[in-house]
């Protein structure tokens, strides 16, 4: 398991850094203001629809289905599925583009007209990515099933590639609608790795499903949907909210989500070996399974979450353009940080479930866990600022991890809440790295903390997994 994570996170990696040079590129350009706030409104949709498939949206419904296919069937289940999404990308593709005022202005209600005019145009290009990220979604389930999954990782990368390239060559005079266009060709591009090997599994375009099979996978997948959908739009709350914080705090809210992202890379592939493996797997061993995988979480989290906080204002300061080190962007880094513990111990409960066939448990409890985030957005924000966006994501991860362990056993409850107690007196400790002069020795300190933290949890978990036999 931690060999195929390993090579997942480095493929990962790249694509997660072209996307973190795709935000400071924009910033860099247009500035921390309106234009940048737009934009980011007309990419909202696309990239919600990208962040749900690359977190394994359709792989999770349909992965357990193909693995009880009989071989000489997959070929024809997967070219009916991908015929289907196909017209459904290109349906949704289209009705974005013709809807996109209405949209535009229900995602960033705050707004000038000039600059929601200008988002809608963006958004009408934008649309067509779907019909890409769909395809490429679909090639993944074969390759995963297969344990190849270093290609699909790749995806990300080669979305962000031509982007990153227009970005840098056209610096401050970048136009819109020629961006717009190279986030199409990159949809493109993040497609062509897999048609190679998918063909050599036996997969052709002119093949039939078997009848029934799609129905199917809609029954596996509208659960995942719904609870996908409530987070993005939990999401479009929190860019509804920032527009009325004042310009540029959509920016803000983007850079601080894109940086906290970055540690999550060994999570997305992790979630995705451990849902292959404990595929058709037993209760018993699936048990053991996840175990071990909210061992290996906490490894590669708690040291990122705590080296993020302590190095909040030095990374801001380092990695961002100059002036918004002032801000209130190194406290809102350092709030969204110690989220990313909880919510991928959440993202891994999930998973057990899925990979049981059981899609509905774990969208009510995130379900549940969005409603009180959604509240928490409607009140903290008017008091704390865009800090209570944070806050927020914090009270929706924590009620949902509650929730998605107690359905599962006492005894994982109990070693849950003893871990989250840990992790969040270390997170706070953290902040006293703030009071260290000069950024560099800010750095320096998480960093430090950090390597710390990851060696002895590294022994640690050496130990545990004799233990639990994995």
């Amino acid at each position: 398991m931690l060999n195929n994570t390993v090579f997942l996170t480095l493929a990962t990696l790249a694509g997660l850094v072209l996307g973190f040079g795709r935000e400071w590129l924009l910033v860099a350009d247009w500035g921390a203001g309106a234009r940048t706030d737009a934009y980011l409104v007309a990419l909202f949709l696309p990239e919600a629809l990208r962040t749900m498939l690359a977190g394994g949206l359709l792989s999770a419904a349909a992965l357990p289905l193909w693995q009880a296919q009989p071989a000489s069937a997959q070929p024809y289940w997967l070219a009916g599925l991908l015929r289907h999404f196909l017209w459904l990308g290109l349906a949704l593709a289209l009705g974005i583009m013709l809807g996109a005022p209405y949209l535009v202005k229900i995602i960033g209600l705050g707004l000038s007209d000039t600059d929601a005019w200008q988002a809608a145009q963006s958004l009408r290009c934008l649309a067509w990515v779907i019909p890409g990220l769909l395809l490429q979604a679909i090639f993944t389930i074969p390759m995963q099933a297969n344990s190849r999954f270093v290609l699909p990782g790749l995806g990300s990368f080669l979305f962000n590639l031509p982007v990153v390239i227009y970005l840098g060559l056209a610096k401050k005079a970048a136009d819109p609608m020629t961006l717009a266009q190279c986030f199409i060709l990159g949809s493109i591009l993040m497609l062509l790795p897999l048609l190679p090997p998918v063909w050599r599994m036996g997969w052709r375009p002119w093949y039939a499903a078997p009848r029934g099979q799609i129905i199917a996978v809609w029954r596996q997948l509208w659960p995942l949907l719904s609870s996908s959908a409530a987070s993005q739009g939990l999401t479009l709350l929190e860019r509804l909210v920032a527009s009325f914080l004042g310009e540029g705090s959509i920016t803000l809210l983007n850079l601080a989500r894109k940086l906290v992202n970055i540690p999550l890379i060994a999570l997305m592939s992790l979630n995705q070996i451990l849902l292959g493996k404990m595929s058709g797997e037993g209760q018993i061993v699936r048990r053991k399974m996840l175990d071990a995988g909210l061992l290996l979480c906490t490894l590669l989290t708690l040291p990122a979450a705590v080296c993020l906080i302590a190095a909040a204002p030095a990374l801001v300061d380092l990695l961002l353009p100059h002036g918004l080190a002032q801000g209130p962007l190194p406290a809102l880094l350092a709030i969204f940080a110690v989220s990313i513990v909880f919510g991928a111990w959440n993202a891994l409960l999930a998973r057990y479930y899925y990979a049981a066939a059981d899609t509905r448990t774990p969208l009510i409890c995130e379900l549940s866990g969005s409603a009180v985030q959604a509240v928490f957005l409607l009140g903290l924000p008017w008091f704390l600022g865009v800090w209570g966006i944070a806050g927020a994501v914090m009270g929706g991860v924590l009620s949902t991890g509650w929730m998605l362990c107690r359905n599962i056993d006492q005894a994982l409850l109990r070693d849950v809440l003893k871990w989250a107690v840990l992790a969040l007196l270390l997170c706070a400790l953290a902040v006293f790295a703030w009071a260290v002069q000069g950024r560099m020795a800010q750095l320096a300190v998480g960093l430090f903390s950090a390597l710390l933290l990851f060696v002895s949890g590294a022994y640690h978990l050496k130990k545990k997994l004799g233990k639990i036999g994995v």
